[in-house]
């Protein structure tokens, strides 16, 4: 049977951890969420928004390599480390790629882990109904030994695990009820995520330059009735000379002669150029500013979707 894509669940922002034996605790990975399908002939990677990255991770598509089932679909992230710790930059690096020749050169310049956390069908078998408990139990069973998979460990305690998290600089923990069931496409309090870096999506409206070549962004986020925010200017210190010629080369293309994009002139505007709203970056800052604007922002990496998508709602929680 052809599996079809899922819609994975998804958690709710907290600032309240749980209490209870009815909880368990993960680390949040700073990665790319990521269902693997296999029914038994083909494999396919597909992320959270149903775009097929198969061609992206050669080393994780023979999925018969690290699960023992005969058909399945797990859910998980996949990742990228530097320094030793997850980073959403490199990830991206490997995420972004769409010719094969760049693609073979990266899977050895920049190795990938598959941390995977759930099983939604098991030979032949969906286990959306089955509490997380059971769930995880029949992951456990099914996965092999892989160099580029592992098992995503649980804990009882969401405090010192949080606590943990935030020794390591790790963006956050996710809490999850042991008898929840599996909702595609839904989204609710019996899974949790708690940050300890907050991030947000935002679309760039202007730049500004130093010798020639980009060094940030004017950013900002929509409103309900489709206006430009403006929310910070950043830049990036983990762009490469070759990603911010890349960046330059793409701003100077959406540069604009029409109005400026935001609902009013962003203070640090001297010297920027105008351009039409299409780059979107995943931005880490400390928090909201009083003023509306983000508090010590930073960009992580470019993000492949539609501007329209970097909104208000739901960014401020």
């Amino acid at each position: 049977m052809k599996l079809q894509p899922v819609t994975p669940f998804e958690p709710v922002i907290t600032e309240q951890l749980p209490v209870g034996d009815s909880w368990i605790a993960q680390i949040k990975w700073d990665g790319v969420r990521m269902l693997s399908y296999y029914d038994g002939v083909s494999a396919e990677l597909i992320n959270r928004r149903g775009n097929r990255r198969t061609l992206q991770y050669p080393e994780l598509t023979d999925i018969t390599a690290y699960c023992k089932a005969s058909s399945v679909i797990l859910d998980g992230e996949i990742i990228a480390l530097n320094s030793g710790k997850p980073s959403f930059h490199e990830v991206m690096r490997r995420d972004s790629l769409r010719k094969e020749a760049a693609i073979r050169a990266a899977k050895d310049q920049i190795q990938v882990m598959y941390m995977v956390f759930d099983i939604l069908y098991c030979n032949g078998k969906w286990t959306l109904d089955q509490p997380l408990s059971s769930r995880q139990l029949l992951l456990a069973e099914m996965l092999l030994p892989h160099p580029n998979v592992q098992l995503v460990p649980s804990y009882q305690n969401p405090a010192e695990l949080l606590s943990a998290a935030r020794t390591n600089g790790l963006e956050g923990i996710l809490c999850k009820d042991i008898s929840s069931t599996y909702t595609p496409g839904g989204k609710d309090k019996r899974w949790l995520k708690r940050k300890i870096i907050s991030d947000v999506n935002a679309v760039a409206g202007g730049v500004t330059f130093r010798d020639g070549r980009v060094n940030a962004f004017l950013l900002g986020l929509y409103d309900e009735d489709g206006r430009l925010h403006y929310i910070g200017h950043a830049g990036s210190g983990r762009f490469n000379v070759e990603e911010w010629r890349k960046v330059t080369a793409e701003a100077l293309d959406l540069a604009t002669t029409e109005s400026m994009p935001f609902t009013t002139l962003p203070p640090r505007y001297s010297g920027a150029l105008w351009i039409k709203p299409q780059l979107v970056f995943k931005v880490h800052f400390l928090e909201w500013n009083s003023s509306g604007t983000l508090r010590q922002p930073v960009i992580q990496a470019s993000v492949h979707i539609p501007a329209q998508e970097c909104r208000f709602k739901g960014q401020k929680n």
